[in-house]
């Protein structure tokens, strides 16, 4: 057994996962799994920086992350940093910030790493002789990956539900006009994944984060989000395109009354749902697998 601490920093979300790792077994015992919205990625798209506010939210987190590392004694830290990181020119300040708190470097990964600690985390518990899509949709960037039992083709394309909303301010509700404007940028990014990963083979689509197991916890009525309840459900196509289309006609004020959504994903859930919709639309798949695991798991995983 390896005690780690694995942190995963995204455009949304930074979240935290300590662990036992058991690479004999390949199971992985949580000791505490958390997350933080932080919008590290607030106007990143339109000014190519990270805003001051945003660092402050981010270093906040990782102060209290810090003191629940410690209290644990993980034996080995590793901060991963996403597609906010990759796409500021400050990202220094941020690399110095995190450094002083937590005493590691953030490694400010690529896509393609991205994509391999996502389908490692999403699959290990799965099938080995499954034949899988995974899908990571993130704030920034939605990463896919085809793969049986490892990454056979893999690509990082910059559609998220932060980076949509940002660029395209769906109102409450959406219009017309606006959905079909934040549909062209997906399916244009979906063409861009096509031309590596093969998105239309037969196989298991597998969904992950935020804005899938949201979607989830909506579709199984939940009235607190339950994360044994999600890890491993299943969405049909349908489920899917009638929960969007609930979302993207709903105003800031019905969805802040769904119970099981986080109050800093109410204003960008209709876009990662919009995300997941086309992605089931150009792939054909009849259902969604919903896990739990993902990046931060993979991350936990390359320490152990």
């Amino acid at each position: 057994m390896t005690r780690v601490a694995a942190i995963d920093c995204g455009t949304n979300s930074i979240r935290l996962l300590v662990a036992d790792a058991d690479p004999t077994t390949g199971h992985i015992t949580d000791l505490d799994r958390r997350m933080t919205i932080v919008r590290l990625g607030q106007g990143v798209d339109r000014t190519g920086r990270l805003a001051p506010e945003a660092l402050e939210r981010t270093f906040a987190a990782c102060r209290e992350y810090a003191a629940v590392i410690k209290e644990l004694g993980a034996e080995r830290i590793r901060f991963v940093a996403t597609s906010a990181s990759r796409d500021a020119e400050n990202r220094e300040e941020f690399t110095r910030g995190v450094l002083d708190i937590l005493g590691v470097e953030p490694e400010v990964i690529s896509g393609d790493q991205e994509a391999e600690f996502s389908f490692t985390g999403a699959t290990k518990e799965l099938p080995g002789d499954g034949d899988y899509l995974v899908v990571d949709i993130g704030g920034g960037s939605t990463e896919f990956v085809v793969g049986s039992s490892g990454v056979e083709a893999a690509r990082s394309v910059d559609i998220g539900c932060v980076r949509m909303t940002e660029r395209h301010h769906p109102g409450d509700p959406a219009t017309p006009e606006q959905i079909a404007a934040i549909r062209a940028d997906i399916e244009a990014a979906l063409d861009l994944a096509e031309a590596t990963v093969p998105l239309r083979e037969p196989r298991t689509l597998v969904g992950l984060a935020g804005s899938v197991t949201t979607l989830a916890a909506i579709s199984l009525g939940l009235t607190g989000y339950d994360s044994a309840a999600i890890h491993h459900s299943r969405i049909s196509h349908e489920e899917v395109a009638a929960i969007t289309a609930r979302l993207l006609a709903s105003t800031h004020e019905e969805r802040t009354a769904i119970p099981v959504l986080h109050p800093g994903r109410i204003d960008v859930i209709a876009a990662g749902a919009l995300v997941l919709l086309a992605v089931m639309e150009r792939t054909g798949a009849r259902e969604v697998v919903v896990s739990e695991h993902d990046i931060l798991d993979g991350i936990a995983w390359s320490i152990a």
